[in-house]
């Protein structure tokens, strides 16, 4: 098997290639948590004191959704921000979720997923350059907004790697 960053058939090729690095980071994503049990997938870490894989697949889904309208130029609509939001809680932490399973939480991440390569496929490379606004009164071109997903999901693997290091090592404890 090849791995490369290769633009989808009918894709504009820069479009393509960061769609193609989200894409695999997605996949990737999936396969690091394709046998979580529930109860890892609730799994706070050590004392309980870090997001859950479950609160970080969640808030993955919703970064996504929040480029995704960006990208657009709308406000994400209340019935997709009731599911997947909100950003933070009252104290500024990631949202928690729990007892949610796998399936539904992969189900509801896939269907943001999907809205990200259709708006992909709509897309033409001269409006990468395009700004959007961005956290804090910031702006960023939609080329970074799609890359810094790919990014941002690679960097939560991380997390979930390390949760699964730290779940493994409790049970063996056992």
């Amino acid at each position: 098997m090849i791995l490369d960053l290769k633009s989808p058939p009918k894709m504009e090729p820069v479009v393509g290639m960061l769609y193609a690095a989200l894409e695999n980071n997605y996949h990737r994503l999936k396969s690091i948590i394709t046998d979580m049990s529930q109860e890892e997938l609730d799994y706070k870490g050590p004392n309980q004191k870090y997001n859950s894989t479950a609160q970080l697949i969640r808030h993955l889904a919703y970064i996504d959704l929040n480029w995704l309208y960006r990208i657009k130029g709308d406000s994400i609509p209340e019935e997709l921000e009731n599911k997947y939001g909100p950003m933070l809680d009252e104290n500024n932490n990631i949202p928690l979720v729990y007892g949610v399973s796998l399936e539904k939480l992969l189900s509801d991440y896939d269907d943001v997923f999907y809205m990200i390569q259709s708006i992909c496929y709509q897309l033409k490379d001269n409006q990468l350059n395009t700004t959007v606004n961005y956290e804090d009164g910031k702006e960023a071109t939609i080329r970074w907004g799609i890359w810094h997903l790919a990014d941002h999901n690679r960097y939560h693997q991380a997390h979930i790697n390390q949760l699964r290091k730290w779940f493994k090592e409790e049970q063996d404890d056992k």
